[in-house]
């Protein structure tokens, strides 16, 4: 595990992002991920238990969504010719590969993406319409 302050994170050989050890008390980022989830299954059903594998495939999941994001989110930054990383950049990947919109970060005035309807699908519609009357 990566040793020393909180704020020299670094990875293991696992490959999880660790923040420190818990020999003088520093703060071990697997162990905050771990309560989090426990809290959040409380949230939800008091009296539910998550099993050890469980939570570790939760755990495992989120790692690598967080990887992902980063990693794409970085690619943006490069793409628009940036050395750093924005808030535009997360936002534009977690809307285009995940279709989540974050609100209160950034700008919030975005248009709204219209689905148009196919024209079998409009055909459909009309023939029901027409049923009804």
């Amino acid at each position: 595990m990566a040793q020393g302050n909180p704020s020299d994170a670094g990875l293991v050989g696992n490959g999880r992002l660790t923040t420190g050890t818990s020999r003088t008390g520093e703060i071990n980022s697997a162990s905050l991920y771990q309560q989090r989830i426990q809290d959040l299954v409380a949230e939800v059903d008091p009296k539910q238990m998550l099993d050890d594998d469980v939570e570790e495939l939760l755990m495992q999941l989120a790692d690598d969504f967080i990887e992902s994001t980063v990693t794409s989110s970085c690619q943006l930054a490069k793409h628009r010719s940036s050395s750093t990383l924005e808030v535009k950049d997360l936002q534009l990947h977690l809307d285009r590969a995940w279709n989540m919109v974050i609100p209160g970060f950034g700008n919030d005035e975005r248009p709204h993406k219209k689905s148009s309807a196919s024209e079998a699908h409009k055909q459909r519609i009309n023939m029901i319409k027409k049923a009804r009357r």
